[in-house]
């Protein structure tokens, strides 16, 4: 099995491969909104071609051939007869044009992180160790517009102006996470999702919290970011785990 792929190398077969993995385990969580969200990664080095999965199918089926390329700068995009979902054009077609460092781009209504983007204080305390990984690390919108149209996607994309924050907990809708690879976003999108059951689960109690403070969130946080090791592996456990079950994914 191949380990996980770095963006930068523009290799679609294991691009390809990665992403429809980050599909399938994405599914398997129930992280997904059945044919509603959209994950990307891009493929030359200006991060304007992009791999997006198909228009309306279900993230459990999505194959590596199932993927299709698009371009960011294409006018024309949705007058193709495999067109992407208009929504998946406005948002990743505006985080591709726009922000750099979004070479992979998720895009999840998860269960916990949408029950938090629903709150009045939408902001994730550092309850526990994963929370501290996005301590200051979050961009928090709070002006949903509506559908992820070209208007709405370059909102969104606009707000990534500080190259420390790699989520968006979009207001009133879901999550974003972008990143180097594919294995970089996926973790970063679970951990995510982990941080926000935690912390929904722990508000349940009606007890009250312990939030670490500040300088222990931003000491862990660095920790976190210096560790030794590699995001991809994670991805590649998972793919190594659909291998064994003889999966169709990379197919």
């Amino acid at each position: 099995m191949n380990a996980p792929h770095r963006a930068a190398d523009l290799d679609q077969p294991d691009l390809r491969a990665d992403l429809a993995a980050a599909f399938r385990w994405t599914a398997r969580l129930d992280m997904h909104e059945g044919v509603a969200n959209h994950f990307s990664v891009a493929l030359d080095a200006e991060g304007r071609r992009f791999l997006i999965n198909p228009n309306q199918m279900h993230f459990a089926r999505i194959r590596a051939s199932d993927l299709i390329e698009v371009d960011a700068e294409d006018p024309a995009t949705l007058d193709r007869p495999d067109a992407p979902d208009p929504t998946a054009w406005g948002l990743h077609g505006a985080m591709h044009r726009e922000v750099p460092q979004a070479r992979c781009v998720m895009h999840v209504h998860s269960p916990y992180a949408t029950v938090l983007a629903c709150l009045e204080d939408p902001r994730l305390p550092p309850l526990d160790q994963n929370a501290c990984a996005f301590f200051d690390r979050v961009v928090v919108d709070r002006d949903y517009g509506g559908l992820a149209f070209e208007e709405e996607g370059a909102r969104c994309a606009a707000l990534f102006d500080d190259p420390k924050k790699k989520v968006m907990l979009m207001g009133n809708h879901g999550v974003l996470a972008i990143g180097e690879t594919v294995g970089e976003t996926f973790d970063r999108l679970y951990y995510f999702e982990r941080a926000a059951a935690t912390y929904i689960r722990a508000l349940w109690t009606g007890r009250a919290l312990s939030v670490l403070p500040d300088e222990i969130a931003e000491k862990t946080a660095r920790e976190l970011e210096s560790y030794p090791g590699d995001a991809g592996r994670h991805l590649a456990e998972l793919r190594a785990i659909l291998d064994a079950e003889g999966s169709d994914y990379a197919e």
